[in-house]
């Protein structure tokens, strides 16, 4: 009996190991995030010559940086609702074939004569490409919640993060050939284009995992055991209950000091990514003297050491969990040192080489990739009945940074003349969130709605 109890562990383990579907989806998840950011960079690759070309200053450009964050913070709760509702796999589709279509129309905003007029389609474009984005880390958050067991959650969503930093490895190369070989309007319709393609792959590939064609029981069986949530939101069951969602539940979810603590750490975080999405390439042309094609050759490094430290952080956070430290601890120590870590941006401040300025910018975004856990802290903390809402509240509070960082750095160096205010500015932010991981957030959790009566 006990041989035959064997066999039946070794045939089950052999099974489990037999289908990994998860990592498939996994990988479309990267794709597509990838792209997602691909996408939101192409404005930041044009912006030298477009400004010149249509005579834009820093102010203005700020402000038109920021029309993808006004979108994107207003759609968040909204995608969340949607993502709890109908699942991640169909409104995701939307998500990625609304977003690439206003991309491919921002690439022909120039055929307005008026500049006041040609203002207003880029604001109103980059603003439909933020709402349309709206539900994709809030999706990608409930997919991993659902296909990925606690033990492998932070890799699996360390990967998915990490693919903002390998966009601009695939991306920002090509993007700056582009825009020396022809024109900047290149990068829009090349961009989108992609795009719409990978939306109706998304739709071939991407399941829950109850639903997937080919998963195999034992696989099911597996994430189910270590705490996946395998219905990703489309069955009727979760549907009515996420019809059931009440403003008290949204008021829970904000009252708790954990959850808070998680989302204005995030907001800080996001400080360094907006940066680089949105100035940094012209703060290597316009503060360090790069031509267009060198930039996007240069924030290759910085993004390949934030690649490589999210993938990191990942691994060593679900390393701890199986060495049995507590889900707190194996979270908190890798995003507390790269945290610390990233404040090394602002010692570009105080260095004049370009090789030592990439290399600063590189430790930063290697800290930055090393501690961005916050997906994985959600897939934790989130309650089971809330999933896309709770990812929709804590990407509001992250992306309101994408508001507040173009315009804020746009006013810097309009009155100094100068990034170095700028990369201080965004320092602070990363000491911030160090301190809400520290003092504020505590036990990392699950959270439990409160029952309220009708």
């Amino acid at each position: 009996m006990e041989n035959l109890q064997t066999q039946n562990g070794l045939n089950n383990k052999k099974a489990v190991n037999h289908t990994k579907t998860r990592y498939y989806i996994l990988a479309m998840i990267f794709l597509v995030t990838a792209l997602n950011y691909g996408d939101r960079a192409t404005l930041s690759m044009a912006a030298s010559p477009m400004s010149q070309e249509l005579g834009l200053n820093a102010v203005t450009m700020g402000y038109i940086f920021s029309a993808f964050s006004w979108a994107y913070v207003i759609g968040q709760i909204p995608g969340g609702w949607l993502l709890d509702k109908f699942g991640a796999r169909k409104v995701y589709f939307w998500s990625i074939f609304l977003w690439s279509l206003f991309t491919v129309f921002i690439g022909f905003s120039n055929i307005f004569g008026s500049t006041a007029i040609i203002i207003s389609v880029l604001f109103l474009l980059r603003f439909l490409v933020g709402l349309s984005e709206s539900p994709a880390f809030p999706g990608n958050s409930q997919i991993v919640a659902a296909w990925f067991p606690t033990k492998e959650r932070g890799t699996a969503a360390a990967i998915f993060n990490s693919a903002q930093y390998f966009a601009t490895v695939i991306f920002a190369p090509l993007m700056g050939w582009l825009v020396t070989q022809y024109q900047w309007q290149s990068i829009f319709w090349v961009m989108g284009g992609l795009g719409i393609v990978i939306s109706f792959i998304w739709l071939k590939v991407i399941y829950s995992p109850v639903n997937h064609p080919s998963i195999n029981p034992a696989e099911l069986q597996y994430i189910k055991d270590g705490g996946g949530l395998v219905e990703m939101g489309e069955t009727k069951a979760e549907n009515r209950a996420a019809n059931k969602v009440k403003f008290s539940d949204i008021k829970q979810l904000l009252s708790s000091r954990m959850l808070l603590g998680i989302f204005i750490a995030q907001y800080c975080i996001n400080c360094l990514t907006y940066f680089f999405l949105t100035w940094f390439p012209v703060y290597l042309v316009k503060e360090r003297n790069m031509s267009i094609l060198q930039a996007g050759f240069a924030a290759v490094a910085p993004a390949l050491c934030g690649f490589i430290g999210g993938i990191l952080g990942g691994l060593v956070s679900d390393k701890l969990i199986k060495m049995n430290k507590s889900v707190t601890f194996a979270r908190k120590l890798p995003i507390i040192l790269g945290l610390f870590l990233s404040t090394s941006i602002i010692i570009c401040n105080y260095v004049s080489s370009q090789a030592a300025i990439i290399f600063f910018m590189s430790l930063a975004f290697f800290g930055k990739g090393f501690g961005s856990l916050g997906w994985a802290v959600m897939s934790d903390v989130a309650p089971k009945e809330m999933i896309g809402l709770s990812g929709g509240l804590f990407n509001t509070f992250g992306n309101t940074a994408g508001i507040v960082i173009p315009i804020v750095i746009g006013y810097i160096i309009n009155s100094t003349g100068s990034f170095n205010g700028a990369l201080i500015f965004v320092g602070i932010h990363a000491v911030i969130a160090l301190l809400c991981y520290l003092l504020i957030v505590g036990k990392i959790e699950r959270f439990e709605l409160k029952k309220t009566s009708h």
